[in-house]
Parts: structure tokens; sequence; C-alpha cells
């Protein structure tokens, strides 16, 4: 590439969005390229060889809206990103997708939650996207690189490391998967990205789960955005008491999926329910060669955060017991130690 076709994709990929319209109507990417810096936006030389040095990695690619690896379900949304940079491995567009979104500061349980959904649509062959974003996103990347392959859809170029703290977890993503941005190469996030980030989200997936979200919250602006795209919204039913599902509850009211296992979300992209592991154990019957001790404090950890006394309380157990017997639980990934307490891991 030399510096003449760099400018240009760079000016295509950050066209305003009246100039986007125009520049969609017209009929090959020379002419898009050609007419691409129509309001005479300067790009900076040093702009253009980042660009070009980016290039030079052999996963970093760009994909404009004329190519054939240009994702199908993101052309058809309203104001479609005219470029896309792409790190990792760019064939996984064209798998069919299910987004993961909630709360920035979710709950253990939603983290759990996230992480559930995401191991078990991976495992079935569907790549699960989100925005990675603390929280919510971060645990779904997690749970999907434990099984496989995830995308990440940023709000910044694909060489910048946003949030800071996922740094490393970026870095797994684009070895296991791939990142995309409309944004080129060395540009930073800002406030305004977001949102145009999670129209690329909602327009590459074919179906959205929520997990955990407030009325006012940027996963509502995203179930937002999804609505209008005409994608199916799925959602994480919760505690009608805690305001981290508000929006939640007002989207299964306006008619969201009610998701409650993996399965309901297979069915309805049509993919193969699997069927029941012989291996899995019901949480009320774990291993029984467990001590009374661990029987009788797993019957009384809750779903949500239980004290120490409480569990004391209720198992009428020394607390020296209770104790020893909860590291042992939290050891073997039943329960987890929270703020306040404790609480039951698995999904039943």
């Amino acid at each position: 590439m030399d510096a003449e076709l760099a400018e240009q994709v760079l000016a295509l990929a950050s066209a305003p969005t009246r100039h986007r319209r125009y520049l969609r109507s017209l009929s090959s990417i020379d002419h898009m390229l050609a007419h691409a810096n129509h309001s005479k936006t300067v790009i900076a030389p040093a702009h253009c060889r980042h660009f070009m040095q980016w290039l030079r990695h052999p996963d970093c690619r760009y994909i404009t809206i004329r190519d054939a690896a240009y994702p199908e379900r993101l052309r058809q949304i309203d104001d479609p990103p005219l470029v896309l940079f792409v790190s990792g491995n760019a064939e996984l567009l064209q798998v069919p997708q299910v987004a993961i979104i909630g709360s920035r500061n979710a709950s253990p349980i939603g983290l759990h939650t996230a992480d559930y959904f995401a191991r078990g649509l991976t495992q079935a062959g569907v790549l699960v996207s989100s925005g990675l974003a603390t929280g919510i996103d971060g645990a779904a990347h997690r749970g999907a690189l434990a099984q496989g392959a995830t995308l990440a859809v940023l709000g910044n170029g694909t060489d910048i490391y946003y949030p800071p703290r996922h740094r490393q977890l970026q870095q797994q993503v684009r070895q296991a998967g791939v990142l995309v941005s409309e944004f080129a190469p060395g540009m930073p996030p800002k406030r305004d990205h977001f949102p145009r980030r999670n129209r690329i989200l909602s327009g590459l997936s074919s179906l959205i789960l929520i997990i955990e979200a407030k009325l006012r919250s940027g996963t509502m602006t995203t179930a937002g955005l999804a609505q209008a795209q005409n994608k199916d919204i799925w959602v994480v039913p919760g505690s009608m008491w805690d305001v981290a599902f508000s929006g939640s509850f007002k989207l299964l009211k306006e008619g969201a999926g009610l998701a409650t296992s993996v399965d309901d979300l297979l069915r309805e992209l049509n993919f193969a329910v699997p069927p029941p592991s012989s291996q899995a154990v019901p949480s009320d019957k774990i291993n029984s060669t467990r001590s009374l001790a661990n029987h009788q404090l797993l019957a009384n950890v809750g779903l949500e955060v239980t004290s120490v006394d409480t569990i004391v309380a209720r198992s009428g157990l020394p607390i020296a017991i209770v104790t020893e017997q909860l590291v042992m639980l939290e050891l073997e990934g039943v329960v987890t130690s929270v703020p306040g307490g404790y609480i039951r891991m698995g999904r039943r």
C-alpha cells in the first residue's frame, strides 16, 4: 500500500455521516476512495504511516463495504461503517454470532451467568461477541475463550488497549478470535465512539443476550439499536427488587425472549441442542463422598450474598467447620466469596 491509498482509506473510514450516505451510493470502491475526502479533511502523514505499519502484521487487514469479506448482516443496517479494521481471524465475521452484553458493574452471579452462556454457546458452534468492556463483556469473552474463539468490537483502534486492565484479554481475543473496529489503528477511545461501536456489535449479531441492564445504561442503548435493526433480543431475568435488572424487565415487558439456559438460544438460532451430559450432577446431589457439613452448607448458601453468620445459623454447625468447609467448596467452584459473604455458583 502506498501513502496515497492509505490516505484515501483513512478518509473513507472517517467520513462524516452525511457524506457516508453519498459514498454508499457510488457504484465501486474506486469511486468511493476517489471521493472519500470530499470535506478536504487533513489526514496527517503520521497517521498514514502508522496505518501502513499496522497493515504489515499478518493478521491485520481492512475490509471495505464493497469487499466480499464484508459481513452481510452488517451491510444491512442503517449507516453501516464503510471500512472495518480487523486484527485476528477475519473469517469469523461470517460466523453466526450472539452478542452478550450487560452491566460494567456486574454482580458475581451476573459474571457467572455470562460465563455460563458464553461457554455453552461457543461449545455449540456459535461465535460469542461483546464489546471488551469490564463486567459482563469481559466475562463473556473469557468464557468463550475457554471453549474457542470470540469477537470483540472496539470503540478505538485495534492496536489501542482499552480498558487498560483488559490488555491481556484483548491480546488473547486477537490470538484466538478477532478484534473489529471502524476506528483506524492508533485512534484512542472517545465518549461518542461507544454508541457507534454498539451499532456494529448489534449489527453483526444474529441475536442479543442481555444480562443485568439498568434502565439508563449503555446496554439499553445497544438494545434500542438492536430493536431498530430488527434483531432478536433475549434477556436473563433477575430479582424484581434489584435495580440492576430495571432495564431487563422493561425489555421483557416489550416482548424480549426469556433466557434461562443455553438451549433456549440454540433453539432460537435453529442450532442442534446437545443431549444432557451424563456427567452433569445436580448441585443438590454433589459428590456423595463429601461430608455432611458440605451438604448442609451448600443447602444454606443462597444465589444472592449470604453472610457467614447466616450460614452458621442456618446449618447449626460451629463457625470453625463452616469457614473450613466454605474454603473447600470454593476450591471446587461450588460457591464463591464476595463482599459480605458467599454465593452459590452453578445453574440449579
